[in-house]
């Protein structure tokens, strides 16, 4: 490699840990996501309505006086 053979795997290397730690925190934020999906209550049916949300007692602007 004319003398650049460490500049070039090192540069492998470091690619590869770079990807690898990308492939492992996308991994990651999946999991959160699909955790946070599984949370929520399930839509309603089509056709269906839903019922009316009460006012939030620590938001005052969404009270009906």
């Amino acid at each position: 490699m004319g003398g650049y053979a460490a500049f070039v795997w090192s540069a492998y290397g470091i690619t590869a840990v770079v990807l690898l730690a990308l492939l492992v925190l996308s991994w990651r934020g999946v999991k959160a996501r699909q955790a946070e999906l599984d949370a929520m209550p399930p839509l309603p049916e089509r056709g269906e309505r839903r019922r009316p949300r009460a006012p939030d007692a620590a938001n005052p602007s969404e009270s009906r006086a």
